[in-house]
């Protein structure tokens, strides 16, 4: 693959797109290309203030909406709220590594923010999602194992871990919705991305030694990063199931490129009762109607 860039973007005139987390670092970034190459993007924010702030600055068609995925409620308020179809979902948004605590329905923060969530936001659009799902991931999967006690209830919270626990999770729902959409005679498609180690809010909040290292090095610009979402985003002829991620050594920056995750993230058994157990916490249970024709 060639050195790829924001200005290979393909026209994305007559596409509605959206980007959730829109309102700072990769989110941002995403946004903004997306729409300056002429996409309507739907910046889909827990802060609609600092949100507005960012389309401000993008020459193109932008329109913020609230969407906090700590709170189901939002969830369901936003999928509700949205009109007509769309042709990128972007399951961007999420925290890292911060402190123990839980979400609005009682999920630790990590899990309930970056997996259940989404999953939920997806399940709920899904049937009126035309091209494909991007799910934003992160290296640190490798560091994850999916327990049962999803919300860390029985052991010694360890907050990296439990991001990685996450972004694990992430992978997984990507794959197996790829799976099920397939099965279904779908013409839509799910992917995974990830920005390798890339300068976001949370790795600016987290200066601890272990936070460096983990990091893996000095970040590169939100510029950067973003790449691998927006070739995930708008790469025609792109495979349902693929990951994209940084080029250069372990993944960790460069151009975009079809990469492979860790072999726990392709246990299709696992991801299964995954998706099983995350039906039952959100109680959303996505479904996918047959289809040969249309999307």
């Amino acid at each position: 693959m060639a050195k790829w860039t924001a200005a290979d973007v393909t026209d994305t005139s007559g596409r509605t797109v959206i980007v959730t987390g829109a309102n700072s670092g990769l989110g941002a970034e995403t946004a903004r290309v997306l729409a300056e190459a002429g996409a309507k993007v739907i910046m889909a924010c827990r802060d609609p203030d600092r949100a507005r702030a960012v389309a401000d600055g993008i020459d193109g068609h932008t329109e913020v909406r609230r969407l906090d995925l700590a709170d189901l409620s939002s969830v369901r308020a936003f999928a509700e709220g949205f009109d007509g179809d769309v042709d990128v979902l972007i399951n961007n948004a999420g925290v890292m590594a911060v402190p123990k605590g839980t979400t609005a329905d009682g999920f630790e923060r990590h899990i309930g923010t970056n997996h259940l969530g989404p999953f939920a936001l997806t399940g709920l659009l899904i049937n009126r999602v035309r091209d494909r799902v991007v799910t934003v991931s992160s290296g640190l999967h490798v560091l994850g194992r999916i327990h049962h006690d999803l919300n860390w209830e029985h052991r010694r919270y360890q907050r990296w871990l439990a991001y990685a626990q996450s972004k694990l999770a992430n992978l997984l729902f990507a794959y197996e919705l790829d799976r099920r959409l397939s099965a279904a005679g779908r013409r839509t498609i799910s992917v995974a991305a990830h920005p390798g180690v890339a300068a976001t809010e949370g790795q600016r909040r987290d200066t601890s030694l272990r936070g460096k290292l983990l990091a893996g090095g000095p970040a590169q610009a939100p510029q950067m990063g973003a790449l691998p979402i927006l070739y995930a985003a708008t790469a025609p002829g792109l495979t349902g199931g693929a990951c994209l991620g940084p080029d250069g050594f372990m993944q960790r920056r460069g151009h975009p490129t079809l990469v492979r995750s860790s072999r726990r993230s392709y246990d299709a058994t696992l991801a299964a009762r995954l998706w099983e157990q995350s039906e039952h916490l959100t109680n959303v249970a996505p479904v996918l109607p047959m289809r040969h024709s249309g999307l």
